[in-house]
C-alpha cells in the first residue's frame, strides 16, 4: 500500500505538468482572449492574493461548506447507521432515500431559495442537502453488509447496545462514510459555483461570474483554478481524517 501511495505522487504531479502543457499549447494555439495561458492566469491569481481578495472569497466558500458539513454529517451518518441496522427504521427511510437521491438537488435550488430566503441559509442548506444524501446512502448500505454473525458474536460477549456500536458498526463502515465524504464533497464544490451566482457578492463563485461579466478573463480562469483547489483541499483534508480515524486501513 505505501508502494502504490509513493507512486501515485509523481503520477499526480506529471498529469498536472502534462494538463500545463496542453492548456499552454491550446492557448497559444487558438490565440483568442477567452483562453488565456497557463502564465496569464496563475499571474492573476497572485493579483488577487496580493489584494487580498482571494482570500475573502476562498474562504466565504469554504466556510459554506465547513457549515453543511457541520450540520449534516453526524445526523446523516447516525441515521443511516441506524437504518442499516433497523428493520423498522429502514421500511421508513428508504423509501425517502429513493424518491430524493436520485434527484439532481441543484433543481432545488430556487424553491429552497423562495422558502429560505436569497442568504447565507439557502446556500447553506443545498450544499448540506447534497452532504446529507450522500452520508445517509453510503452510511445505510455499510451498516446493511456488517455480517450478522460478527454482531452476534459480540452480543454473546454481553456487549450493550451502545458497546456494539462504537465496536463493531462504527468501524466497519467508517470507511464507506469516508468514501461517500470525498463524493459528496465533490459535489458540493461544483454546485457551491452555482448557488454563489445569485444574491451574493463574496464565494469563488462570485468572483467567476463577475470576472466572466468584466470580460477579465485571466482573473475568470484565476477563480476557476482557485475553486478547484478548494476542492482539492478538501479532497486531501478528507483523506487524511480517514487515515486518522481508520488506522487499520494502513
Amino acid at each position: 500500500m505505501e508502494r502504490r501511495k509513493q507512486s501515485s505522487v509523481p503520477g499526480t504531479l506529471l498529469a498536472f505538468f502534462v494538463f500545463i502543457l496542453l492548456w499552454a499549447f491550446f492557448a497559444s494555439l487558438l490565440k483568442k482572449p477567452f483562453l488565456p495561458g497557463p502564465g496569464k492566469t496563475f499571474a492573476a491569481l497572485g493579483g488577487l492574493w496580493k489584494s487580498g481578495a482571494l482570500f475573502i472569497h476562498f474562504w466565504a466558500s469554504l466556510s459554506r461548506i465547513f457549515l453543511a458539513l457541520a450540520l449534516s454529517v453526524l445526523p446523516a451518518g447516525l441515521l443511516g447507521l441506524a437504518s442499516g441496522r433497523s428493520r423498522r427504521m429502514d421500511s421508513v427511510i428508504s423509501p425517502v432515500i429513493y424518491l430524493l437521491h436520485p434527484l439532481p438537488k441543484a433543481a432545488f435550488l430556487p424553491v429552497i431559495m423562495l422558502m429560505l430566503g436569497l442568504g447565507e441559509a439557502s446556500k447553506i442548506f443545498l450544499l448540506g442537502f447534497i452532504v446529507f444524501s450522500q452520508i445517509l446512502v453510503s452510511a445505510r448500505d455499510a451498516s446493511r453488509q456488517i455480517p450478522e454473525e460478527l454482531a452476534a458474536s459480540v452480543r454473546s460477549l454481553g456487549a450493550g447496545r451502545l458497546a456494539r456500536f462504537c465496536h463493531v458498526v462504527l468501524p466497519a463502515c467508517l470507511p464507506a462514510l469516508f468514501s461517500g465524504l470525498r463524493v459528496s464533497l465533490g459535489t458540493s464544490a461544483a454546485v457551491l459555483f452555482l448557488a454563489e451566482t445569485f444574491a451574493t457578492d463574496t464565494g469563488l463563485g462570485y468572483l467567476i461570474t463577475d470576472a466572466w461579466a468584466r470580460v477579465a478573463y485571466a482573473e475568470m480562469y484565476a477563480a476557476i483554478t482557485a475553486l478547484s483547489l478548494m476542492g482539492l483541499f478538501l479532497f486531501v483534508l478528507a483523506g487524511l481524517a480517514e487515515k486518522i480515524c481508520c488506522p487499520w486501513k494502513e
